[in-house]
């Protein structure tokens, strides 16, 4: 019987140390794994030397540094810009910068013109909780499955990894569609505190049941895709559509009373009266996805 030898920790390269760039660079350093940086702000960069990163003097030189490399840039117009004159050619591209759907697909060409194979990420994490195992932390993956499956375990050392498919692009769409469902859970809690601010309920004694409540209700979505899947929307409907146009002018009023914008509901609501009108009463919320997206209909 032999003893497998653990493989070394291997050798990359990572263009960008803001403040994830360097959060990225710190998990991988702890993991052993030498790291050569570039930023476009050197002094950002030479802070990473102390502790062990070595500092390129371009990005084409980082690039040559190592097979794997990582970017983390402002936006897909600064991934150009660094990578102009980098030569790509046995690259394994990573590009972890925030970008769309489109800007992934493009990229990925653009990579693979130049001989690169390319993955696109989707950061869903903040700094902070980058390199902590506990924080829940992890990235959306897309585009090259090969290059995915040889740098799994390097790419899981600062977060979790989650390949969502060969499309470039996918990446970046599961990352905005849940920071854009994120939002519209911000602008709920926004529109909560504003109604009992005026009065004496402290805001410490409201949050643990805004929490609870809106956790409780994110279930719903589980039915909403089994519903969009089955493509029908009244299949063990509750409170149908219509109830609940009926009702949301309960919710318009107490706004006016304690004199709260209701800016923030009025869009969803004229959504939900629309679809009503369009004869769709019995079903619930889930048919005003096709409201917003008309594509959704044919998928």
């Amino acid at each position: 019987m032999t003893d497998k030898t653990p493989a070394a920790p291997i050798p990359l390269t990572v263009l960008g140390t803001g403040a994830m760039g360097t959060a990225l660079v710190r998990a991988w350093l702890a993991a052993g794994h030498p790291v050569t940086v570039w930023n476009r702000t050197a002094a950002r960069a030479e802070a990473l030397a102390a502790e062990g990163a070595t500092v390129a003097a371009s990005a084409a030189e980082a690039v040559a540094a190592n097979r794997l490399v990582i970017v983390c840039l402002l936006d897909d117009a600064s991934v150009g810009a660094a990578l102009d004159g980098a030569g790509l050619t046995g690259r394994d591209l990573v590009n972890l910068t925030t970008g769309t759907p489109a800007e992934g697909r493009a990229r990925a060409a653009w990579a693979q013109d130049r001989g690169a194979r390319f993955l696109d990420g989707g950061i869903m994490a903040v700094p902070p909780a980058i390199g902590s195992p506990d924080s829940g932390g992890y990235v959306f993956y897309s585009g090259s499955a090969e290059l995915f499956a040889d740098h799994r375990d390097t790419l899981a050392v600062p977060a979790g990894t989650r390949y969502v498919g060969t499309d470039p692009g996918f990446a970046a769409l599961h990352d905005v569609a849940l920071l854009s469902a994120m939002y519209g859970m911000f602008a709920g809690m926004a529109h909560a505190f504003a109604l009992i601010g005026p009065e004496d309920i402290a805001p410490k004694d409201f949050a643990p049941l805004l929490v609870s409540w809106l956790g409780a209700m994110s279930g719903s979505a589980h039915k909403a895709a089994d519903r969009l899947t089955s493509g029908d929307y009244t299949k063990d409907v509750v409170s149908n559509l219509a109830m609940q146009v009926a009702g949301s002018a309960t919710l318009l009023r107490t706004a006016e009373e304690q004199g709260v914008s209701a800016e923030l509901l009025t869009p969803y609501l004229a959504l939900m009266e629309r679809r009503v009108a369009e004869g769709h009463g019995e079903e619930d919320t889930t048919g005003l996805v096709h409201l917003l997206s008309p594509r959704s209909a044919d998928s």
